[in-house]
């Protein structure tokens, strides 16, 4: 056989995926941002906080805030079922964010590539990234980082006081 013949052997490195629901849209998270998957838990409220934080849970010593996305992208809290899921993910170092997400026990994998920019303005939702054509439709990669806008992720993230840090 000629080698010049011979198909590629090189591909894009594949990438693994978490998939879920918002409404009847898919989407994906890529599984380096994910810490945990983990069944529904008893949430603290949060007082005055927008009604797509869903609040907070004690994670290993370390209180976790938790976002439902499906309030946030929909409208409508996520449905209570036993695939809805409380997924741990990396927000920033050292900081863990909860997202509640539906049917959120699904895998993909494929290489990073194949997610394109789609070229419209995602305004105030800029967590929202490039997206994928499969057999099944389409499928959105959810930008972790840009989940919470600086004045929230200030208020569930706030900076330690000199008196926390042990300072005077």
């Amino acid at each position: 056989m000629n080698p010049s013949a011979r198909p590629s052997t090189r591909r894009s490195h594949a990438q693994l995926f978490l998939l879920f629901r918002l409404g009847e849209d898919r989407y994906a998270l890529d599984v380096h941002e994910v810490v945990e998957v983990l069944p529904l838990r008893q949430l603290k409220q949060i007082p005055e906080a927008p009604a797509w934080v869903a609040g907070l849970f004690n994670h290993r010593g370390v209180p976790v805030p938790v976002l439902d996305l499906s309030v946030q992208a929909v409208g409508r809290p996520a449905r209570a079922r036993t695939s809805t899921r409380l997924v741990l993910v990396h927000y920033r170092p050292g900081q863990c964010l909860g997202l509640i997400l539906e049917q959120a026990t699904d895998t993909l994998r494929c290489a990073a590539e194949e997610f394109r920019e789609y070229g419209l303005d995602n305004g105030e939702a800029r967590y929202l990234g490039p997206v994928r054509q499969d057999a099944n439709g389409l499928v959105q990669w959810i930008r972790v980082a840009e989940l919470l806008p600086e004045a929230l992720r200030e208020r569930l993230f706030p900076a330690p006081s000199a008196e926390a840090r042990g300072h005077d």
